[in-house]
């Protein structure tokens, strides 16, 4: 079977966790892959062929997607599911909340998680396996909310999460920028461990999630940009909209690792009513000439479907809060042209502290018709841009490690401060 890049990657990452493999997660089927392949095969009483066939890939798939589904029989108990698959009761009864533990019904599905964390952090992170992560993480917690607030111009799903019931309403997103789709895994896996911690009402770094849960609501829109990420990662291959354009404005180069914008060509940070017609005054000084990798704001504001998405999801919403996640230069933006509250300097200070990361300005070419700078001059409440890792974008996955030791407490508190 036809596998991307990416996929080739995630089933590295899946078979180095289960001692499998230990070679680089390089995305290419290499003699240590298959042989890789092979030993799981024979472990798993599969036809051994070291080749990614149908009936590996579906045994493969309960690693990847974190739980399988077991068909309850008279002789079975709860407690020997968990045994076998090295979990709790307590584990399955979160993911099976109709379920009566006491008394399982013959032929019944329950749903059984592994002990294989879901997001993946070492691969290069994509649409595909976005979705895939949120059908587990709502499948394991079925308390979470899912649901999607617009479709990228390529018609991919753009997904908004929520976790908590507060009143306190806050809202993270990532990927704007298709080469910073680094900040997407962030997003994931600090959601991943703040749901498992929760389910045992326990605390992060001193953070109570119980407490966070009752009086915060956290919506996170993890991918911004789903196309461009796609871009990317993957190339054209799985792109269908404006495919001769895309490779004519990328110098007919098929390496899109500059690649901001959407398949519109447009910028997506610069899409947004905030300084966007001086912007578009000055764009051509920076290169944007017309559509492209990046610069290029688009004709109006709120021209894309991915930035309209936002904006409708904003304005629908009372936030107090939004922090908005880019690379590189570890720094924290926070201002825009004095419209922000008193509030948001202090604020600023203390992420500055939680995170390690300087409080700084934009230049010029980051001054203008970002999401941030929006939600400034629309709401006049806190807006953070937070730039995170450093180096030239894409950021590798080996910096994932530092960027969410830096950043997972900044995640906790500001949906509370």
């Amino acid at each position: 079977m036809k596998l991307s890049h990416s996929r080739i990657q995630f089933i590295q990452s899946c078979l180095k966790k289960q001692k499998y493999y230990d070679g680089l997660i390089d995305g290419i089927i290499g003699p240590k892959t298959q042989k890789a392949v092979e030993v799981f095969q024979q472990n798993n009483k599969i036809n051994v062929t070291a080749e990614f066939d149908e009936t590996t890939f579906s045994k493969l798939e309960w690693l990847m997607k974190g739980y399988d589904i077991f068909k309850v029989n008279s002789q079975n108990v709860l407690y020997e599911y968990a045994n076998k698959n090295g979990i709790t009761a307590h584990d399955i009864i979160i993911s099976n909340p109709k379920v009566n533990p006491f008394l399982l019904t013959e032929n019944e599905n329950i749903i059984v998680p592994n002990t294989n964390s879901i997001v993946p952090t070492d691969i290069n992170y994509t649409y595909e396996i976005l979705e895939e992560n949120i059908e587990s993480l709502k499948t394991l917690y079925p308390f979470i909310q899912v649901d999607i607030i617009g479709t990228s111009v390529d018609y991919r799903n753009i997904y908004r999460i929520r976790i908590g019931e507060g009143e306190n309403k806050v809202s993270y997103n990532a990927s704007h920028h298709a080469n910073e789709w680094i900040t997407t895994p962030l997003l994931m896996s600090w959601l991943e461990k703040f749901l498992r911690v929760y389910t045992l009402r326990g605390s992060i770094k001193g953070y109570s999630t119980e407490e966070i849960w009752k009086n915060s609501t956290i919506d996170i829109i993890p991918m911004v940009n789903p196309d461009g990420v796609e871009l990317v990662v993957n190339g054209l291959e799985n792109i269908t909209v404006n495919r001769d354009q895309i490779l004519e404005w990328n110098n007919y180069s098929e390496d899109f690792s500059l690649w901001k914008a959407n398949i519109n060509g447009v910028d997506l940070n610069r899409n947004y009513d905030a300084g966007f017609y001086e912007y578009k005054e000055i764009e051509e000084d920076f290169g944007a000439f017309g559509p492209g990798p990046a610069m290029f704001a688009g004709p109006y504001p709120g021209s894309e479907p991915e930035s309209r998405a936002m904006i409708e999801l904003t304005r629908s919403n009372n936030y107090r809060l939004v922090l908005a996640f880019h690379t590189q230069g570890q720094v924290i933006f926070w201002d825009y042209r004095g419209l922000q509250p008193e509030e948001s300097y202090d604020i600023a200070l203390t992420f500055s502290d939680v995170t390690g990361y300087a409080l700084d300005s934009p230049d010029l070419s980051q001054s203008f018709a970002g999401y941030k700078d929006w939600f400034i001059k629309e709401f006049r409440r806190p807006g953070y841009t937070i730039e995170v890792g450093s180096g030239v974008n894409p950021l590798p996955m080996t910096q994932f490690p530092l960027i969410y030791e830096n950043n997972e407490e900044l995640l906790l508190l500001a949906s509370i401060i």
